[in-house]
């Protein structure tokens, strides 16, 4: 009633009210949640499907208003002329929707639309012939350009599809490039540091000396990858000079592979191999799997050659055959911060190239269990299944074997690192090999830069060099690894090695790196080592110094004398001689009385000396251990104390109660001490709750003690 006339009236006013019901989509590739966000080639892809599907509709648009209007012709042309006059069209043109040739008609003629609907509904005879030849040329028209954007689409699809797929190498390049800064390796491992030192001050841990950053070589024969391409890159750069350049090939296949239990490559062997590899056919190469089986012979040895990473065996010896491999056997190795660098890219290259090869492992594997289940399926008659994105032409077929997909992957790092591969042609044949698992290649050429790089420092700086100068004299005097089971024996000298390579590395970061063979893995830990102490730089000093530690701390040179090269000199005079011995015989005599004196005391007496302590060779500071102690009583002693202990107490609280007797007179008047008895037996004029107190009196270890307790009303007093 009243409602609904108000509600027409306000329809009267323009601008009140609005009627319309407006649908506006929001579809979820405009979202801007970050976890929703599309990559830019999933964009692209996104576009393309909606060009398409745009397209599609006008096409369907426009084939369903020919359709609707052929229907109206028909009609027509089984009328007489008179009821032809007569025909008129309503505003859905003769077919169901107001909308759907409106739309066809607007997307023709545009600004004169309106005037060609209203010839459709008023003169239908005249109009729909015209209308009708104009849409079906747009449809022929529009048609073959969709022939032509269907070729464009199908580019982008198969240009975009790999790429859409795999979401961490837009960003992995710009952060790989980041972490594999100097400053980010140093950073990570300071952090670790600072956090270990924030555990010990926190006291949540004891102070130990315990690796900060610990890695794994799962595979050694990747070792051999790694120094294969680093030495390929280092061969190809001319601002390295042919003697730094064997200075880096010896450390690569020489010294490397002393650290990680490896034998000594064979260096000509490795680049004729790769050379013949890059030149030879790809089909020559076997199957991945085999690669990472040992020669069923030995090795050849290179021939003698001199040097600073140590002595290569001669040529004239007898090829030794492969050792067994050691569990449980440690190298330790001293490095400076360039060391450190190298070390960490170096792990960073292997792990990546095991990571590569694993992969392909797992792709060959899948690809032989799909062609041994399409082998049953074609043997049951049935269809044989295949690849969806194959068959929508979305991903082309790969030029390259299963087999060789690891092989060929180090070629195509070589052509990158030589620049005959473009980068981008370098990803995209990648993906195809190995789809979203193959970011993590992208910036192999990046990595072995870097690393040739700080091979080139290493070689070139002095402090380096004498790293591993002093490794190869510490490995000689067997301070530098061994059996982890007689570790301890060898503690001395290595305690001697890290003081001399903290005083070879003086003004740089001291990292202790340890290798360590078990279970044939190889597990490199690293420790960024405190060297802020003030330290001497006197070499005779060091020496002197560090031989004494040696002496100090070891077990075999713990019998020889501390004195050893001073020369004792007669300081004293003859008599003061004679008296001083005098003096030492009378002492003797006086302790043997006294100690037979004491033995007598001494019978019955219980003792234990349980005081123990740390002491840490790397700082040479003693710290004892809690809940440790020595203590001495005599027997029968700790019984008769027990009878005792009564008395005792009982003495105390006398001299405790005659002391505050006394307290009381001199401080205490008798009104105070009233209000405070009032004050304990709840009798003071206070608001107080309504309650009873009771004084009693308890023995407490035999001792009379004064109580009182309170009893509360469960009902409140009435106000």
């Amino acid at each position: 009633g009243t409602r609904h006339s108000g509600h027409k009236q306000l329809l009267q006013l323009p601008g009140v009210l609005n009627d319309t019901w407006v649908s506006f989509p929001s579809w979820s590739e405009d979202s801007t949640f970050v976890s929703s966000k599309k990559t830019p080639y999933e964009e692209q892809l996104h576009r393309c499907e909606d060009e398409r599907f745009e397209l599609d509709v006008v096409l369907e648009t426009n084939l369903a208003t020919i359709r609707v209007l052929e229907s109206v012709q028909k009609k027509l042309s089984r009328m007489a002329p008179e009821d032809q006059e007569k025909f008129r069209l309503d505003d859905s043109l003769g077919g169901t929707s107001e909308v759907i040739q409106r739309r066809a008609i607007h997307r023709i003629y545009g600004d004169k639309a309106p005037e060609i609907i209203e010839s459709l509904k008023k003169n239908p005879v005249t109009a729909v012939p015209v209308v009708l030849k104009r849409l079906k040329a747009k449809e022929e028209e529009w048609r073959e350009a969709q022939q032509g954007f269907n070729k464009i689409w199908r580019e982008q699809y198969e240009k975009a599809y790999l790429k859409s797929l795999d979401h961490q190498a837009v960003n992995f390049k710009q952060n790989d490039t980041k972490a594999l800064r100097s400053k980010s390796l140093l950073n990570e491992i300071e952090s670790v540091y600072d956090e270990h030192q924030e555990q010990h001050s926190e006291g949540r841990s004891a102070p130990s000396s315990e690796p900060h950053l610990i890695f794994v070589y799962e595979d050694r024969q990747i070792l051999e990858d790694a120094a294969a391409l680093i030495s390929y890159y280092v061969k190809r750069q001319p601002a390295i000079q042919k003697e730094d350049q064997g200075t880096i090939h010896q450390l690569l296949h020489h010294f490397l592979p002393s650290l990680f239990f490896s034998q000594q490559l064979d260096l000509a062997a490795l680049e004729e191999s790769a050379d013949e590899d890059r030149d030879g056919p790809p089909g020559q190469s076997s199957d991945p799997s085999e690669r990472k089986k040992p020669a069923s012979g030995p090795q050849s040895s290179p021939p003698e050659e001199k040097g600073t990473f140590g002595d290569t065996p001669a040529a004239e010896q007898p090829p030794a055959p492969p050792p067994k491999p050691l569990d449980d056997v440690y190298s330790l190795f001293f490095a400076n911060n360039n060391w450190y660098f190298f070390l960490r890219l170096h792990q960073t290259l292997c792990s990546r190239l095991l990571r590569i090869y694993r992969q392909a492992q797992k792709q060959l594997l899948e690809h032989r269990t799909e062609k041994e289940r399409e082998q049953l399926l074609c043997e049951g008659r049935r269809e044989k299944g295949s690849d969806p994105a194959m068959e929508l032409r979305l991903k082309q077929p790969s030029e390259v074997e299963l087999e060789e997909y690891y092989p060929a992957f180090l070629d195509m790092v070589r052509s990158l690192l030589e620049g005959s591969i473009d980068p981008t042609q370098y990803e995209d044949t990648l993906r195809e090999m190995f789809t979203i698992h193959a970011y993590i290649g992208f910036t192999m050429d990046k990595l072995v830069q870097n690393i040739a790089r700080q091979l080139h420092h290493l070689v070139s700086d002095d402090v380096c060099l004498k790293v591993v100068e002093l490794y190869l004299n510490e490995k000689k005097r067997g301070a530098a690894g061994g059996n982890l089971s007689s570790r301890c024996v060898r503690a001395a000298r290595e305690t001697s090695y890290q003081w001399r390579a903290e005083r070879c590395m003086a003004d740089e970061n001291c990292f202790k790196v340890m290798f360590l063979q078990r279970k044939g893995q190889v597990i490199m830990t690293i420790e960024l080592l405190d060297t802020e102490e003030a330290q001497t730089e006197d070499p005779v000093e060091v020496q002197h110094l560090a031989r004494y530690m040696e002496q100090y701390v070891g077990t075999e040179g713990a019998s020889s004398s501390p004195t050893e090269g001073f020369l004792l000199k007669p300081v004293f005079l003859q008599r003061n001689l004679k008296k001083f011995r005098r003096w030492q015989c009378e002492q003797v005599r006086a302790l043997r009385g006294e100690a037979k004196s004491s033995w007598k005391r001494l019978i019955g007496v219980e003792s234990a000396c349980d005081v123990d302590c740390r002491f840490k060779l790397s700082t040479h500071k003693m710290v004892f251990i809690v809940n440790s102690e020595d203590y001495m009583y005599r027997r029968g002693t700790l019984c008769r104390a027990k009878q005792v202990q009564p008395l005792v107490l009982l003495r105390h609280h006398q001299h405790f109660e005659e002391w505050h007797s006394r307290w009381l007179e001199d401080n205490v008047t008798v009104e105070a001490a009233s209000l405070v008895q009032d004050w304990l037996m709840g009798e003071e004029d206070e608001d107080m709750v309504p309650c009873k107190t009771l004084c009693e009196t308890v023995h407490v270890h035999g001792l009379p003690v004064t109580r009182y307790r309170v009893q509360y009303s469960r009902h409140p007093a009435s106000p």
